[in-house]
């Protein structure tokens, strides 16, 4: 299994904004029912209200590498590019 931890630094007061237009997107959805996406949730910190962190789990390193050049994440780009101000992201391969 193959791991992300995305963690998305919001412009100031735009989580909400962020997480609705994500939502009616269909990105999270749709990601779900790629190939090999075995987990695509966001989580909310409760003490820092600009960050969200979106837990990614893959079959393998190929389904997430191949899920990066599809429509789905071409649209939250598009959002992102209106609501984040900085993304980090860590990777890990899991048993």
């Amino acid at each position: 299994m193959y791991g992300l931890n995305v963690t998305y630094v919001m412009k100031p007061d735009a989580r909400q904004e962020f997480l609705d237009a994500v939502t009616a997107s269909g990105v999270l959805e749709a990601t779900r029912q790629e190939p090999g996406c075995l987990d695509y949730e966001f989580f909310l910190p409760a003490a820092d209200r600009e960050r969200v962190l979106l837990v990614e789990r893959w079959t393998d390193r190929a389904a997430q590498t191949a899920h990066l050049s599809g429509e789905n994440i071409k649209a939250l780009g598009a959002i992102k590019a209106q609501y984040v101000a900085e993304t980090r992201v860590e990777d890990y391969n899991l048993k």
